[in-house]
């Protein structure tokens, strides 16, 4: 499928495609969201920001979108082409909720991104079906949100953000308030399309157990304020299933990244 946009997993991380360079955030109110955070992105990377609440991930995400700038710092995109805000290919954004549109059917709301770039209808069907094809819901065209159960709305929103074609996908705490098994079923519907297409993903979560399965690296952040504090690459083999899942690597991954986890509380709690 034309949706792959660079090398699979199996391969080394390839070049930066954005950096982030002591960024802070201080809001209107004061709350100091992040200070002096770093962070580079590569092609093909699976990376999820993992932290208490508050630690400022949701933020950074954001900005990384272009949905808000920072106080101090910079993010730099080494590609050029890639600094062109709303040009197609650049960011998909998965949020928290499917925020899908009750009145339009799943076609209409996958299509609305295209639609919004004055793509028509007729022009964008190839590409909107393509990408429902990829979550699995080429034959829900026709359906509206409110006949689809909360794992299938977010496979909706999963294909809006695909659609364009994104260098990097987004995703903040995209499964968080599903039930548990609908959220391994589509850990591993997301995982299997990385691995097929070697996409750049950047997944905020607060789960240690979703973020070892997931990621090809975890950053750990502390709060107040914002700043990764650890980093730890996750070098278990692809493809992951059930298997991995019951592993001892597996296991002492997520006995590794807890402990780093209950660090940062700590950190947190003695600014």
């Amino acid at each position: 499928m034309s949706l792959a946009t660079s090398s699979p997993p199996s391969a080394a991380p390839g070049r930066p495609i954005v950096r982030l360079e002591h960024i802070s955030k201080t809001f209107s109110n004061g709350t100091i969201a992040l200070k002096d955070m770093s962070l580079t992105i590569r092609a093909g990377e699976f990376i999820s920001l993992l932290g208490p609440s508050g630690c400022g991930k949701s933020t950074a995400l954001r900005m990384l979108a272009g949905l808000g700038e920072p106080s101090s710092g910079s993010i730099v995109w080494p590609d050029d082409k890639a600094a062109s805000k709303g040009s197609e290919g650049e960011i998909g954004f998965v949020f928290q909720e499917p925020t899908l549109m009750p009145w339009a059917t799943v076609f209409k709301n996958v299509w609305l991104p295209l639609r919004l770039k004055g793509i028509s209808k007729e022009a964008a069907r190839p590409r909107v079906m393509e990408a429902l094809e990829m979550v699995g819901l080429d034959k829900f065209v026709d359906s509206y949100p409110r006949e689809l159960s909360g794992g299938m709305k977010m496979r909706v929103s999963i294909a809006r953000a695909l659609v364009t074609r994104p260098r990097i996908l987004l995703m903040d705490e995209p499964f968080a308030a599903l039930d548990e098994i609908t959220r391994q079923k589509l850990n591993d519907d997301l995982l299997r399309l990385w691995e097929q297409f070697g996409w750049t993903i950047v997944f905020v979560t607060h789960s240690v157990f979703e973020s070892v399965y997931l990621s090809s690296r975890i950053v750990v952040m502390a709060a107040r304020p914002g700043r990764v504090i650890d980093e730890i690459d996750v070098d278990a083999p692809h493809p992951r299933g059930i298997g991995f899942r019951t592993s001892q690597a597996y296991g002492e991954y997520c006995r590794r990244t807890s402990e780093s986890l209950l660090s940062a509380i700590g950190a947190a709690d003695h600014l």
